[in-house]
C-alpha cells in the first residue's frame, strides 16, 4: 500500500517506477480520486463548523425570545445535518474507490534490482559443484514408487490430483528434515518458533497482500475463513494494529506448518511428483525490523536460508529477481535454486523477500522510534520449503541400486539410519 501524499508529490516519479514493474501508470487518476476525497472531508468540515456556529444561535436566539429567528435556525440546521450525511457517504465511498485502486497496485523495486521479467534476472552466486552420481539420475518421482514409499495412484482417489501419500522412512525423513531446519533456525540464527493458526480471516492476507489480487490462488472454507499459502500470512501479522518501540527490534520468527495452493496459473507444469502440490509443507522465515535495518536483514535472511543447503551438502546458486519476477509485495527477492540432477535443472527451493513497509501500511503496523513513529519494514524467507529440500536429497543422494542415502546431518534425527 502507498502514500497518497507521496503520489501526489512525485507522480512522475510513481509512474516510472510502476512501469518497471510492468503495470501501467495510474498517478493521475489516483490524484483525481484524492482530490475528490480531500474536496469531500472539506466540505464536510465547513458544515460541521456551520452547524456548531447555528446550533449556539438558537440556544442565545431561544434565551432572548427571539423565537422565529430560532426555530429558522433549527430548521437551517436540520437540512445542514442531512447534507453532511449525504457527504460523509459519499465521502467513504471516494474513499473505499481509493483504498481498492491503491490495494491491487504491486509494490515499487528496489533501485538495485534489474528491470525486465525472468530472462532478466541475475545469477549472483553458484555454491557447490554439479553432482556427478556415475549413473543416468532418476527423478524424484520415480524414485520414492519404486521404493514403495511415495503412493500418488491412492492420493488421487482421495483428493484428486497434486496430492501425494509418503510412508514409512521416507515420511520419516521429511519430518526430520523439517526438525533439523527448526533446530538450525532457532538455536543458531536466533529465530523465536512460533505455532501459528492455518486458518486466517481475509483482513490477514489483504494485510501481506495476497487478497484482493490474488484470491484464485486460495482456498477458502465455506464460513469464509482461507487455508494458508505461506507462513508468511499469520507470523507478519502478529505486529497488525500494533505499535512497539525500535529497542523490540528486530523480531524474527520461524514456523514449520502446511500450505495450501491452488496453483490456479500452473496448469500443465510439474505435474508429476511432488514439485507443485496443493499442499505442502515449509519452514517459513519472517524478520520485523526498523527501516535502517531491513537491507542487512534480508542478507542475513538469505545466509540462513543458505546455510540449511550447505549443511546438507546440495548445490545450489542464488538469483535476484528482475523487477517484473518478483512477488506482489516484494521490492527485492534472492531466490535460491538447488541442483536436481533427475531433472537436470536448477529448481527454486526458496525465495528471501524484503517487503520494506509496504505490508505494514496495509497491516498498520508501526514502531517508535525517537520522537515519530514509522511504519515496520517486513522480510520473509523460505527456510526451507520441506518438499522441495525432500526432492533435492532424493535426487543428489540416490544410489545406483535405487536406494537413498541420509545425509550425515540428518541421521541423528533418523535413529541413525544411513539408507532407505
Amino acid at each position: 500500500m502507498f502514500d497518497i501524499k507521496k503520489i501526489r508529490e512525485n507522480p512522475k516519479e510513481f509512474d516510472s517506477s510502476l512501469a518497471k514493474r510492468n503495470f501501467a501508470p495510474c498517478s493521475a487518476e489516483l490524484i483525481t480520486i484524492d482530490e475528490d476525497n480531500r474536496k469531500a472531508i472539506a466540505e464536510a468540515q465547513a458544515l460541521q463548523e456551520e452547524r456548531n456556529s447555528k446550533s449556539k444561535l438558537i440556544g442565545e436566539y431561544a434565551s432572548s425570545g427571539k423565537v422565529e429567528d430560532a426555530n429558522k435556525l433549527k430548521e437551517e440546521v436540520s437540512s445542514i445535518k442531512a447534507t453532511m450525511h449525504e457527504l460523509e457517504v459519499k465521502q467513504k465511498d471516494i474513499a473505499e474507490i481509493l483504498k481498492n485502486k491503491l490495494s491491487i497496485i504491486p509494490n515499487l523495486a528496489a533501485d538495485e534490482v534489474p528491470i525486465g521479467g525472468e530472462e532478466a534476472n541475475q545469477e549472483i552466486k553458484v555454491i557447490g559443484e554439479k553432482i556427478d552420481l556415475g549413473f543416468e539420475a532418476k527423478e524424484h518421482f520415480d524414485l520414492g514408487e519404486n521404493l514403495g514409499l511415495m503412493d500418488f495412484e491412492t492420493a488421487a482417489k482421495i483428493s484428486g490430483a497434486r496430492f501425494v501419500i509418503q510412508q514409512g522412512n521416507l515420511a520419516r525423513l521429511e519430518r526430520s528434515i523439517a526438525n533439523f531446519m527448526l533446530d538450525l533456525h532457532t538455536t543458531e540464527f536466533d529465530y523465536q518458533e512460533v505455532n501459528v493458526p492455518i486458518l486466517v480471516k481475509n483482513d490477514a492476507l489483504y494485510g501481506t497482500g495476497q487478497l484482493p489480487k490474488f484470491e484464485e490462488d486460495l482456498f477458502k472454507t465455506i464460513n469464509d475463513y482461507y487455508l494458508i499459502p505461506t507462513a508468511e500470512v499469520p507470523l507478519t501479522n502478529m505486529t497488525r494494529d500494533t505499535i512497539l518501540n525500535s529497542a523490540d527490534l528486530p523480531l524474527r520468527f520461524v514456523s514449520h506448518t502446511p500450505c495450501f495452493r491452488s496453483e490456479a496459473g500452473a496448469a500443465g507444469r510439474d505435474t508429476r511428483g511432488i514439485m507443485r502440490q496443493h499442499q505442502f509443507y515449509k519452514v517459513e522465515l519472517v524478520s520485523l525490523t526498523d527501516d535502517k535495518s531491513s537491507k542487512n536483514e534480508h542478507e542475513r535472511m538469505l545466509s540462513c536460508a543458505e546455510e540449511v543447503l550447505k549443511r546438507l551438502g546440495l548445490s545450489y546458486r542464488v538469483m535476484l529477481l528482475a523487477s517484473q519476477d518478483m512477488g506482489f509485495s516484494a521490492n527485492k527477492t534472492y531466490d535460491i535454486e538447488v541442483w536436481l540432477p533427475g531433472q537436470k535443472a536448477y529448481r527454486e527451493i526458496s525465495s528471501c523477500s524484503n517487503c520494506g513497509d509496504f505490508q505494514s501500511r496495509r497491516m498498520n503496523s508501526r514502531y517508535k522510534d525517537d520522537n515519530s513513529t514509522k511504519f515496520i519494514h517486513t522480510l520473509n524467507g523460505s527456510g526451507l520449503a520441506i518438499g522441495r529440500t525432500l526432492i533435492a536429497i532424493m535426487e543428489n543422494y540416490q544410489n545406483s541400486d535405487g536406494s537413498i542415502s541420509i545425509p550425515d546431518v540428518l541421521q541423528p534425527y533418523m535413529n541413525n539410519l544411513k539408507n532407505l
